[in-house]
């Protein structure tokens, strides 16, 4: 099992950016469609937006013109830049495998704050 270490999140304001960066090692990580989950505070956690492996992305409609997916396979690395963050948009951020299952486990993830 991979497991992947999640950075980049923080405090913002409404209106602010935050880049989120997701790093695994193993090749796995070049073949498998990637994406970032988030889990807010009771509720369950879900997926955001994914890439597949020739970077085609997918995004939920609630952050759609806001985030941008994106992946580097030679350094197995995958990142998420949120613009325009909103209070809605709080949540712990993780990555992993889509579906879920395919030998990545949960991270830590990270934290990402918006408020006012």
């Amino acid at each position: 099992q991979v497991q992947p270490v999640e950075s980049g999140g923080g405090f913002v304001q409404p209106g602010g950016s935050l880049r989120l960066s997701c790093a695994a090692s193993g090749s796995i990580f070049s073949i498998n469609v990637m994406g970032w989950y988030r889990q807010a505070p009771g509720k369950q956690r879900g997926l955001v937006a994914s890439i597949s492996s020739r970077s085609s992305p997918y995004y939920t409609d609630s952050v759609k013109g806001r985030f941008t997916i994106s992946r580097d396979n030679a350094k197995n690395t995958m990142y998420l830049q949120m613009n325009s963050l909103k209070p809605e948009d709080t949540a712990v951020y993780y990555c992993n495998t889509v579906p879920t299952g395919l030998g990545f486990d949960w991270g830590q993830g990270t934290q990402v704050t918006v408020s006012s």
